[in-house]
């Protein structure tokens, strides 16, 4: 059985006992467990964990609502493309900064992340540690509700901070501050880190689970959002010394599905090609059952004007074309092993005998996105499945590279050039470039740049920096307004305690 139809049967039963919105209280639930019979065993614990995974996987693949597209479209990395300027609006708006708080995407995002702690807080609140795998699934718990709490605040910087189930008539909960939410954030992590086990303790039917080091490393990173450069930079070191994790020496398999929960993986979340969807039976969107990441199809090179030849590359929807200066930037490093493997040129596709139809393409700047790209050996055609509903390849949401490059800023920001030297180079080393040279910080930013481009990092990264309006200026970048993103309209009008966002 794969991971995720665990998941998907997990939530089919859990639903069966509760739910995330007002509809489904009135549901009857006669022939069905109530919740004072559910969560008394390892095995209800485990239905109800699964189901609070089950968000991860939805929130990135809602059809067009996609929290990796929330986050990656704002950068410099990409233009959004589509069939023209009118082709997907919510998505359109996100690459010239005139998103509100009615953008269909950023309201998704929102909603998901608050789903996803809804279900986190059931399995804290109800399942007791009476068995070492409660244990454990109690602080896997705490570490997908640090996760979700971690999204609302590094996109939003507030929002309602709920830890335990609500009634109906408390669901207008007041706006917690960034300090707050974070500190919240790091007592979930730190105890959590308690009772995880590694990444090598687990049986590889449950690698998709958090680990100990997971739990590190999202802790980590909450450190190096706040500016907490000593702390971060010592919990980054647990996980580099862990001895769990390395970098993956042939970066041209990184992303493929033959290296998932690899050496490097340290989180990611499950997609599957085995299910043989056509357009009747693929779980849309608004159906939290999906198995593949449709979000794959919707940013493949647009079929309409792309001729494959020999590349392996199918056509997709085409949105997510990468912007020159992505591909630029490993030229001008001379970074001739990542480079082909995360973004090519027209040039190098004519030469695998393909080509763009459409010069003048909405977004078309002349290059093609390889990286979580619409690889035709990772979906699936058997049997009459419809290949673009059948993507399987996982998305990366911590791994090794990560925690190396933001150790190297946490050491760098804590006075130790001499550790962040270390470990900036041994990514670079994997990438065949010699040691950096000159200022060490602006090193850090280019390779993060490079090595993590297409990942969803880059737009948060310039913020935090405080590089946004330099480089994202000419875009619509506003200062001021768009370093958070606004409080969706739906919560504005159903939550009287609700505070919108600068300048929104």
């Amino acid at each position: 059985m794969n991971y995720l139809k665990k998941i998907f049967i997990s939530l089919v039963m859990l639903l069966a006992v509760t739910s995330c919105t007002k509809d489904f209280l009135d549901v009857d639930p006669i022939g069905k467990l109530t919740e004072d019979q559910f969560y008394k065993t390892d095995e209800d614990a485990t239905k109800a964990i699964m189901a609070a995974y089950d968000i991860l996987q939805w929130m990135h693949a809602r059809d067009w609502n996609s929290a990796y597209l929330v986050k990656t479209f704002p950068s410099d990395e990409s233009n959004v493309g589509g069939e023209n300027s009118g082709d997907q609006p919510p998505l359109q708006e996100l690459d010239v900064f005139n998103y509100g708080s009615s953008n269909a995407t950023i309201t998704a995002t929102w909603q998901s992340n608050y789903f996803g702690i809804y279900r986190a807080n059931k399995v804290i609140q109800r399942v007791q540690p009476e068995s070492e795998l409660r244990k454990q699934i109690i602080a896997e718990a705490k570490f997908l509700r640090a996760w979700y709490y971690f999204e609302i605040v590094s996109m939003f910087g507030t929002g309602p901070m709920i830890l335990t189930e609500l009634a109906p008539s408390e669901y207008g909960q007041p706006f917690a501050s960034a300090e707050a939410i974070y500190q919240q954030i790091g007592t979930d992590l730190n105890e959590a880190i308690a009772e995880l086990p590694l990444k090598s303790e687990y049986a590889p039917e449950d690698v998709f689970r958090a680990s100990r080091g997971a739990a590190q490393t999202l802790l980590g990173k909450a450190l190096l959002y706040q500016e907490k450069w000593n702390d971060a930079a010592a919990v980054f070191e647990e996980v580099i010394t862990s001895g769990e994790y390395d970098l993956q020496e042939n970066f041209a398999t990184l992303f493929l599905q033959e290296s998932e929960y690899g050496i490097e993986s340290i989180f990611e979340v499950d997609y599957v090609s085995s299910e043989g969807y056509v357009e009747t039976t693929f779980q849309w969107g608004g159906n939290r059952a999906m198995e593949n990441n449709i979000t794959w199809q919707l940013t493949g090179p647009r079929a309409d004007w792309f001729v494959p030849g020999s590349s392996g590359i199918i056509g997709g929807w085409g949105f997510n074309y990468p912007r020159e200066s992505s591909y630029q930037v490993f030229i001008e490093e001379g970074d001739v092993t990542r480079r082909p493997y995360s973004v090519i040129s027209l040039a190098e596709l004519k030469s695998m005998g393909g080509n763009w139809k459409k010069d003048d393409a909405w977004g078309w700047d002349g290059y093609i996105r390889i990286k979580y790209t619409t690889w035709a050996s990772e979906t699936n055609e058997l049997d009459g499945a419809t290949a673009r509903f059948n993507y399987g390849s996982n998305l990366r949401l911590l791994r090794y590279a990560d925690v190396l490059l933001m150790a190297a800023e946490a050491q760098y920001r804590a006075g130790n050039n001499d550790k962040a030297a270390q470990y900036l180079n041994l990514v670079r080393d994997r990438a065949n470039l010699d040691p950096f040279q000159g200022d060490i910080f602006q090193a850090i930013v280019k390779e993060r740049q490079m090595e993590l481009c297409f990942e969803g990092v880059r737009f948060l990264d310039l913020i935090r920096w405080g590089m946004a309006e330099d480089v994202l200026g000419e875009f619509g970048f506003v200062a001021g307004k768009h370093e958070l993103y606004p409080i969706p309209d739906s919560e504005m009008r159903n939550n009287s305690n609700a505070v919108q966002n600068p300048n929104y």
